[in-house]
C-alpha cells in the first residue's frame, strides 16, 4: 500500500510539473517577444503593425487544436476547420512561365505546411492548361501563363502524403471548378493516389440531414471530401456539386450581416447542412490581414450564426491564416467547436459527462495539444518551404516535454 501511495505521488507531481509547464506555455499568448523561441508550441513571435505600428512583436498562435484530439463521435456537420482561401496561391511561387506574375498571393506557406499547422479546408482554383490541369487565378474561365501558379499534381500529392501519415485527420477540398477534359478531377485525384480517401457521393446528406459520424470516417478511411463549383460533375464524376451541400456566404469584402453568395442558397436554408464561413477582403492584403484575422473575425462568428439558422459555421476560410493579434483563425475555430460539441465558448472547456452548456474553465484553453504527425516527406508546392513557424513550434515542443521528463525524473529519485 505503502508503494503504491509513492507510485500514485510520483504520477501526481508528474501531472502537476506538466501541467504547470503546459500552463506557463500557454500564458505566452501576447507575451512581448523577439523571437519564435520566446514563445511556446504552436506560438510564432509577429508583429501586427497595422494595429499598433510601434507596438512590439508579441506570441500569436500558428497551431491549430486537432479535432481529432477530443470527441470524434458527432456527425461531421458538427465540428469546424480552418479553410484558406486560394489555398495555392503562395508567396514565392511561379512557375517561370512569363517574366512577370499577377497572380495574387492569399498565403505566405506550403500547403503542407498548413495541414501541419491544422489547416483542414483547401480552396483551390482548378483550370485546363498546357494540357494539364493546373492551380490558377485567371479572367473569365480561362488561365494564361502570368496568372498560373503550379500544377495541381503537386498540391494532390502533398495532400496524399498528409493522409498517409495522419490516419485520424479529415480533408475538405473546394474546387473552384474550370476544368472540362472528360474525367479530368478524376484522373488528377487517381494519379496523386488520393482515390482511396474518397469520402463517397452516396454517404452525403441530400436534404441537410445530419452526416456520418467523424469517427465512423476516420475507420472507414473515407477521409477526404471534395466539392467542385460545377453541378454535371455530380453525374458525370461522382464528385459533389458543392451547392447540393454547403451554403456559404458572400465572399470578397468583410460583410458584417453574412449575406449568402449568389450560388448559394440562403444562408439558413436548412437544406444544406454544411455552413462555410468567409471572412476575407476583395484583395488579398497581407498587412491588414492580422487585423482582419483577430477582433473582426471573432465578433462576425456570432452574426454568421444568426444568418445561418442558429447554426455555427464548419468552415472558416480567410486569407494568411497564421496572422493574426493573439489567438486568430485558431481561437475562432476553438470556439466555434466548443459551441458545437456542448455549448462552450472554447473546445477546452467541454468535459465529456457535462450537460450542454456546463463548462470548465479552471484550466487555460491549451494552445494545439497533440499535433498531427508532421510529414517531411512530403513534396512542397513548388517554391515554398515549410514554415519556420511550424519547425520552431516542434522544436520548442520537444525542448519542453524534455524538460518535462527530466522534472520527473528528478522527483523519482528524490522519493527514493
Amino acid at each position: 500500500m505503502i508503494h503504491d501511495n509513492k507510485l500514485h505521488l510520483h504520477h501526481f507531481s508528474c501531472a502537476f510539473f506538466t501541467y504547470i509547464i503546459y500552463k506557463y506555455i500557454c500564458m505566452k499568448i501576447s507575451n512581448v517577444c523577439k523571437t519564435d523561441a520566446d514563445c511556446g508550441q504552436g506560438l510564432n513571435c509577429f508583429q501586427c503593425a497595422a494595429a499598433n505600428a510601434t507596438a512590439p512583436p508579441i506570441c500569436t498562435r500558428s497551431l491549430a487544436t486537432p479535432v481529432s484530439s477530443f470527441n470524434t463521435t458527432l456527425p461531421f456537420n458538427q465540428y469546424a476547420w480552418i479553410t484558406t482561401h486560394n489555398s495555392y496561391a503562395i508567396e514565392g511561387v511561379d512557375p517561370g512561365l512569363s517574366s512577370f506574375n499577377l497572380a495574387p498571393r492569399n498565403q505566405e506557406d506550403s500547403v503542407t505546411s498548413q495541414l501541419n499547422n491544422g489547416v483542414r479546408g483547401l480552396m483551390l482554383d482548378m483550370y485546363d492548361f498546357m494540357n494539364d490541369i493546373w492551380l490558377c487565378h485567371s479572367y473569365q474561365g480561362e488561365c494564361y501563363n502570368f496568372t498560373a501558379i503550379s500544377p495541381v499534381n503537386g498540391t494532390l500529392t502533398a495532400i496524399a502524403t498528409f493522409l498517409a501519415s495522419n490516419p485520424t485527420e479529415v480533408i475538405s477540398i473546394f474546387i473552384e471548378d474550370y476544368v472540362h477534359a472528360t474525367n479530368g478531377l478524376t484522373n488528377a485525384f487517381t494519379k496523386a493516389g488520393l482515390m482511396k480517401y474518397m469520402f463517397p457521393l452516396a454517404k452525403m446528406p441530400p436534404d441537410g440531414g445530419n452526416w456520418p459520424t467523424l469517427d465512423s470516417m476516420i475507420a472507414s478511411n473515407e477521409r477526404l471530401l471534395v466539392f467542385s463549383s460545377i453541378e454535371s460533375k455530380q453525374a458525370t464524376e461522382g464528385i459533389a456539386y458543392q451547392w447540393n451541400f454547403v451554403v456559404e456566404n458572400q465572399y470578397g469584402s468583410l460583410f458584417q450581416n453574412c449575406p449568402n453568395r449568389a450560388e448559394s442558397q440562403a444562408m439558413n436554408s436548412l437544406s444544406r447542412s454544411l455552413v462555410l464561413e468567409n471572412y476575407f477582403p476583395s484583395g488579398p492584403n497581407e498587412s491588414f490581414a492580422c487585423v482582419d484575422n483577430s477582433a473582426d473575425l471573432l465578433n462576425v462568428l456570432g452574426v454568421c450564426h444568426t444568418a445561418a439558422g442558429n447554426r455555427w459555421s464548419n468552415f472558416v476560410a480567410v486569407d494568411f491564416y497564421m496572422r493574426c493579434t493573439g489567438g486568430g483563425v485558431f481561437e475562432a475555430v476553438d470556439e466555434l467547436n466548443g459551441e458545437l460539441e456542448c455549448g462552450c465558448t472554447d473546445i477546452h472547456y467541454c468535459k465529456a459527462g457535462n450537460a450542454p452548456g456546463v463548462c470548465v474553465r479552471s484550466a487555460p484553453a491549451p494552445v494545439g495539444p497533440r499535433s498531427p504527425v508532421p510529414v517531411t516527406s512530403a513534396p512542397p508546392t513548388p517554391g515554398a518551404a515549410s514554415s519556420p513557424e511550424s519547425n520552431a513550434a516542434a522544436s520548442l515542443y520537444s525542448s519542453t516535454s524534455f524538460m518535462s521528463l527530466i522534472l520527473c525524473l528528478a522527483i523519482l529519485l528524490i522519493r527514493h
